[in-house]
């Protein structure tokens, strides 16, 4: 059995249109000799009836401490509306299909309501919807803990389904379907010419997710890079290829692009961050500053510590809250810097390759923008900037590398 798993979000199932065009996507899957699972979101975004931070302020009318069993009890049914709506308008279309929870689908949790990791995927109650020839509708983003309660899975939970389903299927792929045509190498409000890649690696996308691409969460991509599941992002609303997400050795058999020549695969950001400098001078107060914070749920980025100062980034809306915890420590000279960002450069080919920061720095320099801080990894690199002059540092960094060149 030939099985693809197509996921929708919540902006192609909240309307007529957007569900016909769900139908003929999995028509088209059909006629190519696939076995169908339909994954689906919410309906539509904030405000929408059935999107889930409508149910969310719904239940804050009436408490602001309900239970979290009982908030993913109701944070469940915007997806389980969603896989009847659509089943129910696959079947008018002549295209047998059945709704199933994310229990029902075989989705199994832990007890961590409203961020809850899947254990183990049972595939088969979804088998047995597909021998009998029907398109099974899962509700995505939820399953069921040992006991047999409702869970959720937290924001990208619609997504990482899609991906637990398409490894525990084996599927030959996961489509991911939104309302862009892939991933792109800058965002596209601020790099008027970013443009859509054709293919990237598991660990490029999982960076990029990371760093501030909003296209697929990176819990997905973490699973189906464990399952060896090629992710294919695409466009609900158009017919374009997309973007494939896989590996760099799968890639270079099936693209003429070798991946050894793109040095820089995209530049994403992420704003709403303050830095934190603080004065230590005392062998205790670095660890024991981290753990509070730890303790506090504040997480902490950018991280450069030394033996006179620690310096890192934090939520903007956390940075009153971290004061307060470093002068509790007895810590008196702390530094807080407002109105941060953080620019990144993602890609692969920069492993190894000297003069990748050389060309990070000169572009920033160029652009006239100050660099406040940086981290790397063997696939990043990363600056901290005003946040006042993203758009300027992300087209430089853009620009530097070539991205928009095809």
């Amino acid at each position: 059995m030939r099985i693809i798993v197509q996921k929708f979000g919540g902006t192609s199932v909240a309307t007529a249109e957007g569900r016909e065009a769900v139908v003929r996507r999995v028509r088209q899957a059909l006629q190519d000799g696939y076995s169908v699972v339909v994954v689906v979101s919410a309906m539509g975004r904030e405000g929408d009836p059935y999107a889930t931070d409508t149910l969310i302020q719904l239940a804050h009318a009436a408490t602001t401490d309900l239970h979290p069993r009982e908030m993913d009890l109701l944070l469940s049914c915007g997806e389980i509306i969603s896989s009847v709506v659509m089943a129910a308008t696959l079947t008018a279309a002549g295209i047998p299909a059945v709704a199933l929870t994310g229990g029902q689908a075989g989705i199994q949790t832990d007890d961590h309501y409203g961020s809850a990791q899947i254990l183990k995927v049972d595939p088969a109650p979804v088998l047995s919807r597909l021998r009998e020839g029907l398109v099974a509708v899962v509700a995505g983003f939820q399953g069921v803990n040992a006991a047999g309660e409702v869970t959720t899975l937290g924001r990208g939970g619609s997504d990482t389904t899609a991906a637990a389903l398409g490894g525990a299927l084996r599927a030959e792929v996961v489509e991911i379907y939104t309302d862009v045509d892939g991933v792109k190498t800058a965002d596209p409000r601020l790099v008027a010419e970013a443009r859509t890649l054709t293919v990237t690696t598991y660990d490029e996308i999982a960076q990029m997710a990371h760093y501030g691409a909003k296209v697929v969460h990176p819990r997905a991509v973490e699973i189906a890079m464990q399952h060896r599941v090629p992710i294919r992002v695409r466009s609900t609303f158009s017919d374009g290829p997309g973007t494939l997400i896989t590996y760099s050795a799968e890639a270079g058999v099936m693209f003429s692009e070798p991946f050894s020549d793109r040095l820089v695969t995209a530049v994403t950001h992420v704003v709403g961050l303050a830095q934190v400098v603080v004065k230590t001078g005392r062998d205790w107060a670095t660890p024991r500053l981290f753990r509070r914070l730890a303790n506090a749920g504040i997480s902490v980025d950018l991280i450069s510590v030394s033996p006179e100062q620690s310096a890192f980034s934090i939520p903007e809306q956390r940075a009153a809250q971290a004061e307060i915890i470093l002068t509790e420590l007895g810590l008196v000279d702390i530094q807080v810097r407002h109105g941060c960002a953080k620019v990144t450069v993602v890609g692969s080919g920069m492993r190894g390759r000297p003069g990748v920061m050389a060309t990070v720095a000169e572009a920033l320099y160029a652009a006239e923008v100050p660099i406040w801080q940086t981290a790397d990894s063997h696939v990043t690199i990363s600056c901290l900037i005003p946040a006042a002059d993203v758009q300027r540092a992300v087209q430089a960094l853009h620009d530097a590398f070539e991205l928009g060149r095809p």
